[in-house]
Formats: structure tokens, sequence, C-alpha cells
């Protein structure tokens, strides 16, 4: 009996070590920083030689860096779907770049990367853009504002709801907007106009920036927007603080929820156009107001850091950094993007950027830092953002539903550093599909382009289209980018 009793004991206690082992690899924290239109030579760890971006830096050195980790798609709204709901967002209709008065794109029903985090016991919490659409369609501002965030798995949210040069021009709490006077209503409208508030199309001596295609609708802070607004006007944001209010928000989520597991979900608007940095980063980088935002990127990044810090959360806490498509210069403000950008290459080696089917579209700077678990270095991994939702479920001893995260696979071994090896193939997309089966990569011809066939490793720069030359591999690869396109699911 004495020997069965030991044998238990024994037994549980292996248990409980077994535990404890799992409970170890298990981050107590998670935050996603998740910049907007920054490109993969756009910080100094990536090559910029003009500027520094210390705080950037800091992860990248403290951190696994890597060399081959991409977006969604190389726009804003469809990377942001995938990466929420690990779905590639070209299966799904409605997920291109959305007006700021879109409906959510998101079902209440799916299980998304917030919704799986919070049912494995961490408190979520998003800041800053959204642009994933709110509401059912018809929004009234002054009123409750739903379904949105918290509908989809998040217990927090503080907003911009679309994009900085989108109206309406006001920060979203949770289901409400902030500092709203209901004695001056807001109306917005994308169809007409509402109001009698100029617009940048008849009054461009009004502005202090000027515009140079789109972006000609309603004045708001001296920066013409796309949309039509009027009312709100104790609610408007400041372009020149948008940094430092939602990295406020950003920090008081870290404090408020020091003491119990969180899942951070830190989207910043900088360095997507209208580019209005905070007067202390203005003339900095030595590229105008692009570089200057690239510059304040990094100082939010750094709040961050500090907030974990200072909590003592830094070992404890999984943080990953990356953009949600690669890099634009002129993209509809005049702000001398193009005129000032000397020898810097927002997209480093690669062709493209924002909106491109090359590479300079989807691969995108992409940094994990988990101190004691993740090894500094560098990964030539091939992951992409769509693949969080599977793989922190694995980390987090979630088990999915077999019909959520339909594209995303478990690349966690990768992202930690501890393979090589990531994805074998990935659809990148933009304008059109392209996708990657090792070095090489096939675009699907687009109106009357012809096939685009590359290799990679001989041809970083996609500059030698080898269909011609390499026909087998161009039939491969058509021919399994067809199957991928007819399924519903590439995850097994």
């Amino acid at each position: 009996m004495q020997s069965l009793q030991n044998l238990a004991l024994a037994a549980g206690l292996v248990g409980t070590l077994l535990a404890s082992g799992a409970a170890a690899e298990k981050p107590k924290n998670i935050v996603l920083i998740y910049a907007d239109d920054i490109g993969y030579g756009d910080f100094s760890c990536y090559g910029a030689k003009s500027f520094s971006t210390p705080n950037v830096d800091r992860l990248a050195q403290e951190g696994l860096q890597f060399t081959d980790a991409h977006c969604g798609s190389a726009t804003c709204t469809p990377s942001r779907y995938s990466l929420l709901t690990g779905r590639y967002a070209w299966r799904q209709k409605g997920t291109g770049i959305l007006p700021g008065d879109a409906a959510l794109i998101i079902p209440t029903d799916e299980v998304t990367l917030p919704s799986m985090l919070r049912d494995a016991g961490y408190k979520t919490g998003v800041v800053g853009k959204w642009h994933l659409g709110i509401g059912i369609g018809n929004v009234n501002w002054n009123d409750k504002v739903a379904p949105g965030p918290l509908e989809v798995g998040f217990d927090y949210s503080f907003l911009i709801p679309a994009t900085g040069d989108r109206v309406p021009c006001v920060y979203l709490e949770n289901h409400h907007v902030v500092g709203l006077d209901p004695n001056d209503p807001i109306e917005v409208s994308y169809a007409k106009k509402v109001g009698d508030e100029p617009t940048g199309k008849d009054h461009p001596e009004l502005l202090k920036m000027g515009l140079s295609h789109g972006h000609d609708k309603t004045i708001i802070n001296g920066v013409s927007r796309i949309g039509y607004m009027s009312g709100g006007k104790s609610a408007r944001w400041v372009d020149e603080d948008m940094a430092d209010t939602i990295t406020a928000k950003a920090v008081a989520f870290i404090d408020d929820n020091a003491d119990q597991p969180f899942f951070l979900y830190f989207s910043t608007h900088d360095i997507h156009v209208p580019r209005v940095p905070h007067p202390r980063f203005v003339g900095k980088s030595g590229h105008g107001p692009r570089g200057d935002a690239i510059l304040q990127f990094d100082w939010c990044v750094g709040q961050v850091l500090d907030a974990l810090d200072r909590y003592n959360l830094t070992d404890d806490t999984l943080v990953i950094l990356s953009s949600d498509n690669g890099p634009v210069l002129d993209d509809g403000y005049k702000d001398q993007a193009v005129e000032l950008i000397g020898d810097h290459k927002p997209a480093g080696p690669f062709r493209g950027g924002k909106y491109s089917d090359y590479e300079g579209g989807t691969r995108v700077p992409t940094i994990v830092r988990w101190p004691h678990v993740v090894q500094p270095g560098e990964s030539e991994a091939l992951v992409c953002q769509i693949d969080l939702l599977t793989s922190l479920a694995k980390l987090t001893g979630q088990t999915l539903p077999a019909e959520a995260a339909p594209d995303s696979l478990d690349v966690m071994e990768a992202l930690l550093g501890k393979s090589t090896l990531g994805r074998s193939e990935l659809v990148e997309h933009a304008r059109q599909l392209s996708l990657r089966v090792g070095d090489w990569k096939y675009i699907e011809p687009r109106r009357n382009d012809k096939d685009q066939l590359f290799n990679l490793s001989q041809d970083i720069g996609e500059t030698k289209n080898l269909a011609k030359a390499s026909p087998e591999k161009l039939k491969e690869l058509k021919a399994r980018l067809k199957v991928i396109r007819q399924a519903d699911r590439t995850r097994e």
C-alpha cells in the first residue's frame, strides 16, 4: 500500500512539474505593435543609414529579426483582416480598403486572435487604428457605436475608427465617441456634402498641408480628408497630438493590467498619411514629415517598452513588431516624401511597396522578442502575420475549431527561433495574387500583362522574368495557385 501511495505521489509530482514547465513556456503577456505603411528598409536595424530608430533597434538586438516575414496584403484593411481572422482576405468579398463609415467586416461569431487569447485567460485591448469597419452601416456617431472590437474579442478599445485621412476625425473609446458635445452632433457622409465647412477642393488656401490627389473633402485641423463631416468639434483629434494620445492609452492599458495576463494590440497611425508629427519630431530626420513620423513611431515603441520595464514585465512578455504593408511616398498629400527621400530606401533591396505585387508590398520588418525564450539573432524563415492566430493558439494551449483560421498555420517554432523553417508556401496579395514557394515567386497576370516568374535567391529585386526560361516551374506554380484559390482553406 505504501509503495502505491509513493507511486501516486511521484506521479503527481511529475504532473505538477510538467504543468509548471508548460506554464513557463506561455508568456504572461503578449504585445503586438503594428506600424502603418512602414517599409522593410525604414528602420536602422533593417538598413536605414540617414537616421536612427533606437527603440526598434533595441527590440532587434534583444530579439529575433526576420528577413522574409510578410503581412497579409499590400494594403491596410485586408492585412488587418487576415491578421485577426487567420483567413486570406482575398477569399472574402468586402475586405478591400474601407471608407470611414463602413460596417464591421469581421463576423461577431468568428474566432479571432483576440477572442482566442481572451479564452486563454488574457485581458485583451486594442489601441490605435482600426479600419475594419464598425457598426452595421449608417452609423449614428452620436449614440452607441456597435458592433466593433468589443464584439470580436477585445475587452477594451480606443480607436481611430478608420484612418487619419478619412472622416470621422474623432476617437472612439469602447462604444462611444470621446469628448462629444451632444449639442454639436456629428454627421458623416461619403456620398454628399454635409454641413457648411470648407473643403480642400474649394479652399486650398486654408490647408497647412497641400494635397496631391484625392483627400479634397472636409478640412479638419488644416488638413482636408476623404469624406465629408460636420459637427463634433469638441471631439475632433489634433493630428500633431495623435501619437501622444494613443500611446498614452496603450501605456494606460499596461498600467491597468500589469497584475494580470494581457494582450495589447497597439496599432499606430504612423506613418500613414497625413503625416503631421508632433513639433518635437519635426525636422529631426532630414526626410521631411515621412521620416519625422518614423522617428515618432520609434518613440511610441520606446514608451511601450519602458512601461513593460517599469512593471518588471519585460522577461514575461512576448513582443511582436511589424507593419501592415510596404512603404509609400506620395499617398495623396504634398509632404515632400518624394523630394526629400535622398539615398534612403524605404523598401530596402526589394522592388515595389504599398499596393504592389512585388516583394516590397508585403515583405515587412518583423521582430519577435521574448527574453530567455527567443534567442537574439536573425531568421530567414518564411512567416506571415496571418499565422499569428494559430501559432499563438498553440503557444497558449488553445485548440481552434476546425472551421476557424482557415489559412493560418502553426509557425511558432520559427517565430521563437527554434526552427529555421516557416511556411513552405505563401500567397501574397496586392492588385493580383502571387505565390511564393521557397525562393520562387509567381505573379499572375493583370489584364493584358504577362505571367511573371522570379527566383529570389538569384534576383531579390525581381528584375528578371523567368517565365519563358523556366516553363515547367511556371506551370507548377500556376497550377498550385489555382488549387489554393479554389479551395476554401489551406490549414489542415
